[in-house]
């Protein structure tokens, strides 16, 4: 913690607001800087709002919800800060105002991690100088509850950056993978974007309906993928023979339901099937009333988890 005992969050939507939480649970001080005349109201709410489920998650042994102060500029923000998560839009002039704004004023050693969910690391350090503090810190929403974090370094990356970001991630209880080569949508986004693919062709095509989908995933594999991957569950699938044995008999199977796989796209046809199919689903209960209930389900699943893994950095 000593490393970084004061963080900044800059952009406080939905991602920056729960990261700033995170980070004041975890024991940090956060400066926030957004531009939206609201945001500060809205960011203590997000954070008075998940402060009890941090709690339940035993995360705020360190923690003062109170540690948090707004700034009206991205450079006063940065001031004294040693970790700073960048969460502002995905518009690479948003960004690159945002890096010129503050690369002359960070301080030596600083670490800037976006949370980009859609754009390379590469687009990213053409805004700079000097890209050797930033890197590719991509969350999965909302952060404070759910553990990964992504990260992308490359060649222009300080050294040392991405083993001080890991090692920061870890101890405020995130999750880290390393992304080895960037693509669009890095790797969590790339694997739910298949499974939706699927799950829209099968609702268009009339296989189930919206809900039945929606329900043979939590039901289903769902279940599983929250304990292991999806490769390491089917190397368990043949017993001892392992992964090799259990390509050796399905691998014609997977080929054809691979080569069968639909390719929808969302027109306005497929959306309005979808958003029918949704509301039938909801019945009637308000977006907040589910996303209370979705946040109460992984709460009560990270609590089974946690200290069940054979890995001790999850």
């Amino acid at each position: 913690m000593s490393e970084f005992p004061h963080t900044a969050v800059l952009g406080a939507g939905v991602i920056g607001a729960s990261w700033a939480a995170l980070f004041l649970a975890a024991g940090r001080s956060v400066t926030v800087f957004d531009p939206a005349p609201n945001a500060e109201a809205q960011t203590r709410l997000a954070i008075a709002t998940a402060w009890p489920t941090l709690v339940e998650l035993g995360l705020t042994e360190r923690g003062d919800p109170d540690a948090v102060t707004f700034v009206d500029t991205a450079a006063k923000a940065v001031d004294g800060a040693m970790f700073i998560q960048e969460n502002v839009p995905e518009r690479e002039a948003i960004k690159h105002a945002l890096y010129a704004e503050i690369e002359p004023v960070l301080a030596p050693g600083a670490i800037v991690s976006s949370s980009t969910s859609g754009m390379t690391l590469e687009a990213l350090q053409a805004g700079w100088r000097d890209p050797a503090p930033l890197i590719l810190g991509h969350p999965f929403n909302p952060p404070h509850l759910i553990p990964l974090v992504e990260l992308t370094a490359n060649d222009r990356t300080g050294d040392g950056v991405l083993e001080r970001t890991e090692a920061f991630y870890h101890d405020i209880g995130k999750v880290t993978i390393r992304i080895k080569k960037g693509m669009p949508g890095h790797v969590a986004n790339r694997l739910q974007a298949a499974v939706w693919r699927e799950a829209v062709h099968m609702a268009v095509e009339g296989i189930a309906s919206v809900e039945d989908i929606d329900k043979a995933m939590w039901a289903g594999p769902g279940l599983r993928w929250a304990a292991m991957g999806p490769t390491m569950l089917f190397n368990l699938g043949a017993g001892e023979g392992g992964l090799q044995a259990f390509c050796d008999h399905f691998r014609d199977t997977f080929n054809g339901w691979w080569d069968g796989l639909g390719q929808p796209h969302l027109d306005d046809d497929v959306i309005a099937t979808l958003v029918r199919g949704v509301s039938l689903e909801a019945r009637g209960r308000s977006v907040a009333e589910i996303a209370a209930e979705r946040d109460a389900l992984i709460v009560a699943m990270q609590k089974s988890l946690r200290g069940l893994r054979s890995n001790p950095d999850i």
